[in-house]
């Protein structure tokens, strides 16, 4: 028989992965819970506990719940959880002042958190989308077009309140052009010399967010209009370069990149260029279509969880925002 492999059967590839143990031998990556980072959803009031029906199993909590599931998350060894307050309609306004209330929603629960888990790192949304009563992240004109220097202002306090409140991590997912260096600068100006930041690099402007604007209350009040004219081009990914890298020189200690699993070439062209600590969010959108497909009974729910996220860590994430957090814990300890 004539082989056009010269190496072959010398070298058969097959053969590393006949056994269970040589095919965990020579594995390149792994999922542990360190990976992990579960985005959670506070609501006003008390024993409150709001399913989000785009995202089935995902839900708001008040914050005394909230507690009591974080206790649940610190068990489990879950590094950190991302919080993301869901504004009341009668505290949004034009203005955004909700945002840095220090005793908003947001910082009161980053308080109660700190206190009852010191060592769960907290990370914190900068942007004012659940604030505005238009629901863009950031302050507009009169045209609807949103205003980048008098929005940094805002999110400035809006930063400021967060560490004062006592979160680990700030994390600007507005896409405004400067705003990580005007943070940076505040926060050391304030002593919060170790207040990192989580920068949202590279925030596509996707139609993957829809479930997530149901979850936070945004979605009604941004209607028919989108957010092209600051989050980025789908297309590109140059771009996206650009962005992170000026993000880095101004102060980020992170970067994200969102949505994850549509932009794998982005993550892996970050860690290869810029070698930093790399973020992944798995969005809602995602979320809602895995759960949708494994309730109809149409994918192993937890095979197609464990493999997407073994995608993020192959494409160089060091750390994923995933609302499958919890449930990848408890599998990885079975």
């Amino acid at each position: 028989m004539t082989y056009n492999n010269i190496n072959f059967p010398h070298t058969r590839m097959r053969r590393m992965r006949y056994n269970d143990f040589s095919r965990r031998l020579m594995r390149e990556n792994r999922l542990s819970v360190d990976d992990l980072i579960y985005p959670m959803f506070v609501t006003e009031g008390t024993n409150r506990q709001e399913p989000i029906l785009s995202m089935p199993g995902v839900e708001r909590f008040s914050l005394d719940l909230l507690l009591a599931q974080a206790d649940e998350i610190n068990t489990l060894g879950i590094p950190a959880i991302a919080l993301f307050p869901v504004t009341p309609a009668n505290k949004k306004s034009a203005d955004a002042a909700e945002a840095y209330n220090p005793d908003g929603l947001a910082q009161r629960s980053v308080r109660a958190l700190k206190k009852a888990f010191p060592d769960l790192g907290i990370i914190t949304d900068v942007a004012l989308d659940p604030f505005t009563s238009h629901g863009q992240d950031g302050l507009i004109d009169q045209d609807g077009y949103v205003i980048n220097d008098a929005t940094i202002e805002v999110l400035v306090k809006q930063a400021l309140s967060h560490a004062e409140a006592g979160a680990d991590i700030i994390a600007p997912s507005d896409m405004m052009d400067g705003r990580i260096g005007a943070i940076r600068q505040a926060l050391e100006a304030q002593n919060h010399i170790n207040t990192l930041i989580l920068a949202y690099s590279a925030k596509y402007a996707s139609s993957f967010y829809g479930p997530f604007r149901d979850a936070v209350g945004s979605a009604g009040n941004l209607g028919k209009s989108n957010k092209y004219s600051y989050q980025m081009d789908p297309a590109n990914s140059d771009e996206a370069m650009r962005e992170i890298q000026l993000d880095l020189q101004e102060g980020a200690d992170m970067v994200m990149v969102k949505p994850g699993m549509p932009y794998l070439d982005i993550i892996r062209r970050v860690k290869e260029q810029y070698g930093v600590p790399t973020f992944a969010y798995q969005v809602s959108g995602e979320y809602a279509m895995i759960k949708a497909a494994s309730i109809n009974g149409w994918l192993d729910e937890k095979a197609v969880v464990m493999e997407s996220l073994l995608a993020f860590k192959r494409a160089g994430s060091d750390g994923i925002l995933t609302y499958y957090a919890k449930s990848v814990a408890q599998w990885l300890q079975e």
